[in-house]
């Protein structure tokens, strides 16, 4: 008489693999529209509520004890001073939905570490994100910032971006830095104050606006020379507006 073929155990091990492997892709990729849907949602609050604090700031404020912060709204800022971030910055902020193309390709031809990164890519990663230089970061600020320039006007993009930077040591927003380097509010820094305050954003920690090295004068010419020029050819009337 035959015998009769014993199953294996590998079969039904194996048969569930392909159900195991569904559902973790299900719960991937609901995990991932969940943490969409809550990032839409922050950007659509964040449209028209400030957002009270930020990971780097808030990281500070931990190391250091606190931090110097108070909002000010974009109405309550020398206009200069916005023009000046702006020249400094992202001088082509009004012509591009959030990259800057050109800036990227010169960038790349001249190996620069800095200039094509935007205004709005900017603010992105100091409200959204975290500082370094990660991919998955790049990618996170590749991925919000056509959605933050699709929800947010350009004024309010210029608006957060001056009341989260960071100026100085434990210094953010405008109003904190115009009191901690002039001593004056944010409507009364004069074209050569807003000048040296944007000449600083690239290393805040390093350079003084009140104090300014003989390149750092340089630069703030520039930059105000800049900010006279995006007024006259049109290129701050999306945030002056």
């Amino acid at each position: 008489m035959a015998k009769r073929a014993t199953p294996r155990k590998k079969t039904r091990s194996a048969s569930g693999r392909p159900a195991r492997k569904r559902r973790l892709i299900g719960y991937v990729v609901k995990s991932l529209l969940a943490i969409a849907g809550m990032m839409l949602a922050l950007i659509l609050l964040f449209a028209v509520l400030n957002p009270p604090t930020t990971l780097y700031m808030f990281s500070e404020g931990r190391r250091l004890g606190g931090v110097d912060q108070q909002w000010v709204a974009l109405e309550n800022v020398a206009p200069v001073m916005a023009r000046s971030v702006v020249a400094a910055e992202d001088a082509n902020f009004c012509n591009h939905w959030g990259f800057d193309l050109m800036a990227i390709k010169e960038a790349i031809a001249q190996g620069s570490k800095r200039g094509a990164s935007t205004l709005s890519q900017q603010t992105v990663k100091n409200v959204y994100l975290w500082h370094g230089r990660t991919w998955i970061r790049k990618a996170l600020e590749a991925a919000i910032t056509p959605v933050v320039e699709l929800v947010w006007s350009k004024r309010r993009i210029v608006e957060v971006y001056l009341n989260i930077a960071e100026f100085d040591e434990g210094v953010f927003g405008v109003d904190a830095a115009a009191q901690h380097y002039f001593g004056v509010t944010p409507a009364d820094l004069t074209a050569t104050q807003a000048a040296r305050l944007a000449a600083i954003l690239p290393s805040p920690k390093t350079w003084s606006a009140s104090r300014p090295t003989e390149y750092l004068r340089q630069r703030s010419a520039q930059i105000r020379d800049g900010a006279a020029t995006i007024s006259k050819d049109g290129r701050a009337s999306c945030f002056e507006s």
